[in-house]
């Protein structure tokens, strides 16, 4: 069992090889998108060209500032600078309005620039207004008017949320002509006003889930529109990658007015960004994510650098800020209201972790809790109690049907079951879904059917195949934490620990009081592969071994004992044929 016990040091990603990068200054990108968004590059490129082939694009990123201002600024290095005014001129002489085409950059309705954005856009934002009071008309110029000849950038939400701005937007962009039209549909305009030539491109920029309800409002725009995504994150393969990651960082600094970054500051603001990503391989490019780390650092900097002690106090700030609900949900553990054994031995139970993401709360945090199992004479079924109480999903029950057919492949039986199980997430009043959990209740399955306890002090995450391979999770970082801290408030016992998937190793990133445990061998975490090495560290006994005791052969050994007692009730004519139809 220790073989398989993970040192501290691969507790967190080893970021030695990178020090050579972090001690000589990395100075800001000068083209950004050019570095490390390279396909949104030639995407924007193509959609910019005059020749493009739509109107159109539709471009996968957060609604955030940030964006916009990047995405802006790509676009105008782009597009050339128009050589004469466009747009229009409106002439007003008393209750009429005339329109010829703009002079001058002055004109009410001259283009300013060639990008625009606004992530949230209302009607007389985007199209203008006009005004009438007491004979006197005014014309106010939107978005579009703004951004004539060139391109505007609008939040998707906006458009799912207002369909009746998206459809005469997409309408104008079509026609190449701007109407004015009243707010509401239901009256018209007080006096007329002639229509104006317009020569506008759209990029609709929001989130993967935004982008699916705008397909809804608009399945044919996915065809005929180009389409773009920001990157989310960096590769990180050598030095080379993490000079370019450092450098933007770098500009997104001084893009804030933000002190640079000194030699050591690097090593917690990595840590915190692989947290973030959830891969010691990767490195997060989101920007808005970024500068909030910075300017937060920022808050707890006094000198003229910023440094590692400025990232490490503003973070534990952060975590000890957002921590009273996870504070709450861990002291009913330790008082008892919810129930979580981390000592002892118990047949058909163990500890499972899981991760709850509340809405409206930044944090997400690891929960343990107790999965049982009982079983009993039966026709094989196993019942999934959160199931049929409707409190699963369909992961859920997935994960569930993949154990059941594993457990019979192994055992090989020539006939069904004759047990029936039933098992449960105990204490559990919200819905449980995913298949993180597959791995704990097949341990509580077969545990409950050979009849050999289960360690307490080890708790375990993860999903299974149907061979019993065990395989990668989610929020794993989250889940040893929150299991860790249960331990440490009921006093560490120095062979307490958590069972997960090998191949989570590259997503650890743990806090430091877990590793400085680890270290002190006050804790421990065992990475598996497979279901038979999961319960062999929990039973210490192995899963299936023709020499020696095991779980396979208990069960069998349980089962040809419940077909000998069957047997034995039967009348002394129905065995001798039970005994011909078995040969």
């Amino acid at each position: 069992m220790t073989k398989k016990k993970l040192e501290w040091k691969c507790l967190l990603p080893d970021l030695s090889r990178f020090s050579a990068v972090f001690d000589k200054p990395s100075p800001p990108l000068s083209s950004p998108f050019a570095t490390l968004q390279k396909r949104l590059t030639e995407g924007l490129r193509q959609f910019c060209h005059s020749r493009s082939p739509s109107r159109f694009m539709l471009l996968t990123a957060q609604e955030e500032e940030e964006y916009f201002q990047l995405i802006s600024e790509m676009v105008t290095q782009i597009l050339p600078a128009p050589d004469q005014p466009i747009g229009s001129c409106y002439l007003i002489t008393g209750m009429g309005v005339s329109e010829q085409p703009a002079t001058k950059s002055e004109d009410n309705f001259a283009s300013r620039a060639v990008c625009l954005w606004q992530s949230w856009v209302e009607y007389e934002q985007l199209f203008g207004a006009l005004r009438c009071h007491q004979d006197t008309i005014q014309l106010q110029p939107g978005l579009v008017h703004g951004a004539n000849g060139g391109i505007l950038l609008v939040g998707v939400r906006s458009l799912v949320n207002q369909p009746l701005i998206w459809l005469r937007l997409k309408q104008m962009i079509l026609q190449e002509r701007f109407d004015w039209l009243s707010m509401d549909i239901r009256s018209s305009l007080p006096v007329s006003v002639p229509s104006m030539p317009i020569n506008l491109r759209l990029i609709v920029v929001g989130t993967r889930e935004g982008m699916a309800a705008f397909n809804i409002l608009e399945p044919e725009l996915a065809r005929l529109a180009l389409y773009g995504e920001f990157e989310s994150a960096l590769r990180i393969v050598g030095c080379e990658d993490m000079v370019k990651w450092c450098a933007w960082v770098n500009m997104l600094a001084q893009r804030q007015g933000l002190p640079a970054l000194s030699q050591d500051a690097w090593f917690p603001l990595v840590r915190q960004s692989i947290r973030y990503i959830g891969d010691q391989c990767r490195l997060p490019l989101c920007p808005h994510w970024l500068t909030r780390r910075l300017k937060e650092a920022a808050l707890y900097n006094a000198k003229e650098v910023l440094t590692a002690t400025a990232f490490t106090d503003s973070e534990r700030t952060r975590i000890w800020r957002e921590s009273y609900l996870r504070e709450c949900m861990q002291n009913e553990i330790a008082e008892g209201q919810i129930m979580v054994e981390t000592r002892g031995q118990v047949v058909g139970q163990v500890n499972a972790l899981s991760v709850l993401d509340c809405p409206g709360h930044p944090l997400p945090f690891g929960e343990p809790s107790r999965i049982t199992c009982v079983v009993n004479w039966g026709d094989g079924e196993i019942n999934d109690i959160d199931r049929k109480a409707e409190l699963s999903g369909n992961l859920h029950t997935k994960g569930m049907m993949i154990i059941q057919a594993f457990l019979m492949s192994s055992l090989k039986l020539d006939q069904q079951l004759p047990f029936s199980a039933s098992l449960v997430f105990e204490q559990s009043y919200g819905e449980v879904d995913g298949d993180s959990a597959s791995l704990a209740e097949g341990v509580a399955l077969i545990s409950a059917l050979s009849d050999k306890a289960i360690n307490q002090e080890i708790a375990v995450t993860g999903s299974v195949d149907q061979f019993g391979h065990v395989q990668p999770i989610g929020g794993i970082n989250e889940k040893i934490e929150g299991f860790f801290a249960l331990c440490q408030a009921n006093q560490l016992t120095g062979t307490q620990g958590v069972i997960f998937p090998i191949a989570n190793i590259r997503h650890l990133c743990l806090h430091e009081d877990v590793i400085e445990a680890v270290r002190k061998g006050e804790f421990s975490l065992w990475a598996v592969d497979a279901i038979d090495e999961a319960l062999e560290i929990l039973t210490a006994i192995p899963f299936d071994n023709t020499k020696l005791p095991s779980l396979l052969t208990a069960i069998r050994s349980r089962i040809a004992n419940v077909n000998l007692h069957e047997r034995q009730r039967l009348p002394w004519g129905f065995r001798w044929l039970n005994w011909f139809h078995q040969s």
